[in-house]
């Protein structure tokens, strides 16, 4: 039997009458397709929160790189020249972080202080990862500082307040004492997730010289590339031949290597427990290659009565399995992106459900995605080759499923089935 033939009779079997069949491998393609709408949405879900979150750090947080002097970290800012004319570098800052005390209104907390130009905040890609939620981020005083949403809330200050902020200096005796200074705020700003709102305490460069101790805080460049994803390995070797010995370079995956590997980690353990559905799922092809070979049976004599091999009449029924798992693919991975594409959406929609329930017993407002924890909007990543892969593997474990019922039909001899009719 050729080619066009037995893929003819697999598909006139997928989509004819369900009394001829039909039901049994339909059935299973909505087994497939039902197991894959949450592998994608999982997958857009998950790669859109590691996205954003990374995004965000290499935006706003550690930049792309960071370059340290460990000679002389107080001249760090006499190679920004060097470094500023290497033809893939966006922008450089300096900037220098220490630890303190906020004390507002509520109290007291626990600061992160950068102290980096304002220029930095202005960034082209300021706009899509920093929103001023009220004053503004022009720093034009040592003496003013930018609040993260979460740190000033926790202070309870606002803008126009102002606050005061204890850091450690060290004397010339090498003592380590307390210093106090006022500041007021001139903004909140908010990234979209709390775990960088949550530490934020933002002075300029000139006011973080004046007012952290050099012992205690560390001084460093923050760079900027075209695409951080691709050039920072490049630039870096690029940066140790211009910079020569005595820096230090470092890039973001170094930075935050912990953090990105934990995120990595989660993202296949949860595509691992999906495939398992998917495998789940695709067994369901098995039976119904079975039934539908028994359903089938009179077909299955015509064909070897007519001379059809034992292995052309199993590759009929191997290609039902084909396409069964490829109509299955075809249905669950475009019904999973669609939701992915609006899973905002169906999120806020199912919490201002579950909220209204809520409040009816009073129980509070409902967050199924905590923005203590999470993006408070999730970008819409999706991974075209982990798409092509997930419907590849949905394919190969129908075929595989169906390998022995199929072998077990070509096998039967053509009197024991004529005999039956």
């Amino acid at each position: 039997m050729r080619f066009g033939p037995g893929l003819f009779i697999a598909l006139r079997y997928l989509l004819g009458r369900a009394h001829e069949g039909g039901r049994y491998l339909r059935g299973a393609v909505a087994g497939i397709a039902l197991s894959l709408i949450p592998i994608m949405v999982t997958l857009i879900v998950a790669d859109g929160m590691i996205r954003g979150i990374t995004d965000r750090y290499l935006e706003l947080g550690t930049g792309h790189l960071q370059v340290y002097n460990f000679m002389s970290p107080g001249d760090i800012e006499d190679v920004v020249p060097q470094i500023a004319e290497l033809g893939e570098i966006r922008g450089v800052w300096p900037e220098q972080q220490g630890l303190g005390v906020l004390i507002g209104g509520k109290g007291k907390t626990g600061a992160t202080i950068r102290a980096v130009d304002p220029s930095f905040w202005d960034y082209a890609e300021r706009g899509k990862y920093l929103v001023t939620l009220s004053g503004t981020t022009k720093i034009e005083s040592p003496r003013e500082v930018l609040l993260g949403e979460e740190l000033a809330r926790s202070a309870g200050v606002e803008v126009g307040d102002t606050v005061r902020l204890m850091t450690i200096r060290v004397t010339e005796a090498g003592r380590n004492i307390p210093r106090l200074l006022p500041f007021t705020v001139r903004g909140i700003v908010s990234s979209g997730y709390r775990d960088l709102d949550s530490l934020w305490c933002i002075m300029n460069y000139e006011g973080g010289k004046q007012f952290l101790a050099p012992e205690l805080s560390d001084t460093h460049l923050i760079i900027k590339t075209a695409d951080p994803y691709k050039d920072a390995d490049v630039i870096t070797r690029a940066l140790y031949q211009t910079l020569g010995p005595g820096f230090g370079i470092y890039t973001w995956k170094e930075l935050q290597r912990s953090q990105y590997q934990s995120y990595e980690s989660t993202r296949q353990l949860l595509l691992f427990i999906m495939a398992l559905i998917v495998a789940v799922a695709a067994v369901n092809v098995s039976s119904a290659t079975s039934m539908l070979a028994i359903e089938r049976s009179r077909d299955i004599a015509v064909l070897k009565a007519f001379g059809t091999s034992p292995r052309e009449t199993s590759r009929i029924f191997l290609w039902g399995s084909f396409l069964t798992g490829l109509l299955g693919a075809l249905i669950g991975i475009t019904l999973g992106l669609i939701l992915g594409n609006y899973i905002n959406s169906l999120i806020h929609g199912l919490e201002s459900i579950l909220g209204f329930f809520s409040s009816l017993f009073d129980r509070g407002e409902v967050k199924i995605l905590d923005p203590g924890f999470y993006l408070e909007t999730i970008p819409i990543i999706v991974d075209w080759t982990a798409v092509f892969f997930i419907g590849l593997f949905t394919i190969l474990c129908s075929m595989l499923a169906s390998w022995i019922p199929a072998r077990r039909a070509g096998k039967i001899p053509p009197l024991e089935l004529l005999r039956k009719y």
